[in-house]
């Protein structure tokens, strides 16, 4: 059975392929008015939400490095910018469906969208409003699930929900192995252990330390979000 949560503020870290078209295009509207009414429902249930959305629609820096014509903290950039990109569309998306959002890059375009503080997020917070958060962390070489932990740490977040392809955490790839268990429940211990790759090894670090929660689940079925932070989609919580 799912489980029920008790969350009052959490931060949802999403792929920038969750964004795109099915024709490859990066951005496809549709899906941008169902995640922000998805997350407008999100609210409505009493929790506070953050967003980290990634840039992998559009470029990845390790890849297009990789190919030995351009240096990794330069594609790293490339790919910090990707992200503010998405995430100017994903508030417009939300403000279109009436619900406040201010984006905040930890990439400096105060011409564009808000810098990141620490203070005014919080602040934000507060007031009800989603914190859309680009940038990464700001710096070449760490992932966009480090910089999701990182900021839900900062920010006072009680979980991490990564919203993933499949519904939850599995002892093996379940598109390949159909004998494959999801767990409801782990332990940070425990994952480690069975050599669970929940996140990234400094995004999963950083969570144990903090004491911060993991919530992974499917981004594809209806009002996910919602539902995988009420209990009523799979899912699975990695906890301290």
């Amino acid at each position: 059975m799912p489980e029920t949560t008790s969350f009052r503020r959490v931060l949802v870290k999403l792929s920038g392929e969750a964004l795109a078209a099915p024709d490859g295009y990066w951005l496809h509207p549709p899906t941008l008015a169902s995640l922000a009414d998805d997350i407008a429902r999100t609210l409505d249930s009493g929790i506070q939400v953050a967003l980290v959305v990634g840039g992998g629609n559009m470029i990845r820096g390790a890849r297009i490095s990789s190919a030995g014509w351009i240096d990794r903290a330069t594609g790293d950039s490339l790919g910090m910018i990707a992200t503010v990109m998405n995430s100017l569309a994903l508030e417009t998306a939300l403000n279109a469906a009436g619900v406040q959002a201010r984006t905040m890059s930890a990439v400096s375009m105060p011409t564009i969208c808000e810098t990141f503080a620490r203070q005014p997020a919080l602040h934000h917070l507060d007031k009800g409003q989603v914190v859309v958060l680009a940038g990464g962390t700001g710096n070449p070489y760490f992932t966009t699930d480090t910089a999701a932990v990182l900021r839900a740490a900062e920010l006072r977040c009680e979980a991490v929900l990564k919203a993933t392809q499949v519904d939850g955490v599995y002892s093996a790839d379940p598109k390949s192995d159909p004998s494959a268990i999801r767990y409801d429940r782990l332990t940070h211990d425990e994952a480690i252990r069975r050599d669970l790759k929940i996140m990234d090894t400094a995004a999963f670090a950083l969570a144990r330390e903090s004491r911060l929660s993991i919530v992974v689940g499917s981004i594809h079925a209806p009002s996910s979000i919602t539902a995988i932070l009420t209990g009523a989609a799979p899912s699975t919580h990695v906890v301290p």
